[in-house]
């Protein structure tokens, strides 16, 4: 699978990872939008990430108070995985009046979930925190001084509270390798706020989470829209899931589906496709999986490629959900 840089760093990750937050064992705010999954399918899911060339994975310490980055850890040494062979991606985060010293202090308790694996990248999960940006990269800074993490990335930020934090990682001398943010088809507004942009000018990479949306771009909910009543979570109140919403989605679905047809593959291999090359290689993809087909799924992706005239269309039919 095609590699590229992580941000101004020398990691090198897969232009795919694998998203565990599905692996939060059904616990908590965060994981409860997943039914807890069997720690047999969780092995299987990362076994089969593994084999398509998926060499990183992405946690966070709100995925089930830890449960994910331990389910991961898991499934990893079952695999006969030792540290250095993956990276590995988690994340703080800034719960009610946790300041900066909750990063430096909590550092010890990621790396206990993780064991044996190391930290690539820690990541600040959420913009809002008891404190201000500089004094959250500084103590980000601190931990890649002391060996305990690798890189630097952030989560959910804007254009600013992104350059802030660039900036004063960039005082220590270390670069802010990347910034997480929710982006696919249907959810294309990192492209109209500044955050794309920014992120090309600094070198930052952007890690596209729910490129999918969750599950909507494969289809099925078009379909069948009767699925989404029966999922667990919080997803079957959101309006791009009621009639009026997959009302409005149904002709980039359809579209997809033509294009996947022509390449003999899915319209979720499609949509993960382009975001991966329609911006050069300022954005990687973090898509899930609860079931083994769909990890194999994932890893196709790279398997084709698009037409700019294929690119260009899609674009055009995803361009209002900017």
């Amino acid at each position: 699978m095609e590699r590229r840089r992580l941000g101004r760093s020398e990691l090198e990750i897969s232009a795919v990872g694998l998203g565990c937050w599905q692996f939060s064992e059904g616990f908590g705010l965060a994981g409860g939008f997943w039914e807890a999954l069997p720690s047999e399918t969780v092995q299987e899911i990362v076994d089969a990430s593994l084999r398509g060339g998926i060499n990183w994975f992405d946690t966070a310490e709100a995925y089930g108070n830890g449960r994910s980055e331990k389910a991961l850890a898991a499934a990893l040494t079952s695999l006969g995985k030792k540290p250095g062979d993956v990276a590995v991606a988690t994340k703080w985060f800034p719960y009610p009046f946790r300041g900066a010293s909750s990063i430096r202090n909590t550092i010890d308790e990621r790396l206990a979930c993780l064991s044996p694996f190391p930290i690539d990248l820690h990541q600040i999960h959420q913009p809002f925190a008891f404190t201000t940006v500089a004094a959250q990269a500084h103590a980000m800074a601190d931990l890649v001084q002391a060996g305990k993490i690798r890189t630097v990335g952030v989560s959910n930020f804007s254009e600013k509270r992104m350059r802030a934090a660039h900036a004063a990682l960039a005082a220590r001398g270390i670069p802010l390798v990347s910034n997480q943010m929710q982006y696919s088809l249907l959810d294309r507004r990192i492209e109209s706020n500044g955050v794309l942009a920014a992120a090309k000018e600094l070198g930052i990479t952007i890690i596209a989470y729910s490129p999918l949306a969750q599950g909507l771009l494969s289809g099925k909910f078009h379909d069948d829209p009767t699925l989404i009543q029966k999922s667990v979570g919080p997803r079957k109140y959101l309006p791009s899931f009621r009639a009026k919403g997959l009302a409005r989605s149904r002709p980039l679905i359809d579209e997809l589906r033509k294009i996947a047809a022509a390449h003999g593959v899915t319209a979720s291999q499609v949509a993960l496709n382009w975001l991966i090359h329609f911006h050069g290689d300022t954005v990687v993809v973090i898509p899930g999986a609860t079931k083994r087909r769909h990890a194999e799924e994932n890893v196709g992706t790279m398997g084709f490629k698009l037409s700019q005239q294929e690119l260009n269309r899609i674009d055009e039919l995803s361009r209002s959900f900017r």
